[in-house]
């Protein structure tokens, strides 16, 4: 039986199909970078799509990987201690669009046109469309205990994400403002050096099982502190292009998820790194 919108979304605390409203998200992401919907996913839908996700979590593809903040390779003409080459790591598991079960919640909503407009309203797109390749659309993250995602800015213009699952402690989201201007080139060498060292203020966004985000981090810097305690952290990635037919290329698929599509073989989680 499909499951109605309504059974999944309290619309009274986020009425999606009020323009209103959207355009009121819209106006709260523009001027703060960041937007939290709290409330977004009904009580019950929550503690289904937990159950769900921790029924999949043995298919979940694991990493521990290190990168530079600005998901790039390094400059060999810059010293290895410059902040562009310094090396952060990032480590956790990730199921892909095609292990989410087919009448899952998370596919309702993301193929929910009510849903996929709101979303556009908010960011300024005239439509949004989902990945051509079948693996990147949503994605299921699972940080468990010492696993974090590291400083970094996003390439993207926009992430849509959802918690699930809090950990008993750690798993703080933390991020900088408008740290660097990707447009112009600007990359804020000063200000993330300051920030990787510890010696500038960070802002930390608190949200609960759940609530929706929606976070402009092109040029705001930031990172998932380490998990801590045995609960597994657990956030949905609701991942949409402004053009249909736009798909990772097999490189990038391989390097997120271990695999192009088609079947596959589990790959058990790496030591966390010392």
């Amino acid at each position: 039986m499909i499951t109605a919108l309504s059974d999944i979304i309290d619309f009274s605390a986020c009425p999606v199909s009020n323009p209103l409203f959207a355009r009121q998200c819209a106006a709260r992401l523009a001027s703060d970078g960041i937007l939290t919907l709290p409330g977004f996913l009904q009580s019950d839908a929550v503690d289904m799509l937990v159950a769900e996700a921790e029924a999949q979590k043995h298919n979940a593809y694991f990493t521990a990987s290190s990168h530079n903040v600005f998901l790039s390779e390094p400059r060999p003409g810059l010293d290895a201690s410059h902040v562009f080459n310094r090396q952060i790591i990032s480590s956790k598991g990730c199921i892909t669009t095609d292990q989410v079960p087919e009448q899952s919640r998370l596919k309702i909503i993301y193929d929910a046109p009510e849903f996929r407009k709101f979303i556009a309203t908010i960011v300024g797109e005239p439509a949004l469309y989902e990945y051509a390749d079948p693996l990147s659309s949503i994605n299921v993250h699972y940080a468990d205990e010492g696993q974090e995602l590291g400083w970094h800015f996003d390439n993207s213009s926009f992430a849509v994400t959802m918690l699930l699952q809090a950990p008993e402690a750690g798993g703080k989201f933390e991020y900088v403002s408008e740290v660097r201007d990707a447009e112009t080139g600007e990359m804020g060498f000063d200000q993330v050096d300051q920030i990787l060292s510890g010696r500038f203020p960070v802002q930390k966004l608190l949200f609960d099982p759940g609530d929706l985000v929606l976070f402009r981090g092109r040029n705001s810097i930031h990172r998932v502190t380490p998990t801590e305690g045995k609960i597994t952290r657990m956030l949905v990635v609701f991942a949409f292009n402004d053009q249909p037919g736009i798909g990772l290329s097999e490189s990038a698929l391989k390097t997120f998820y271990g695999r192009t599509g088609g079947n596959f073989s589990y790959c058990p989680p790496p030591p966390s790194p010392a």
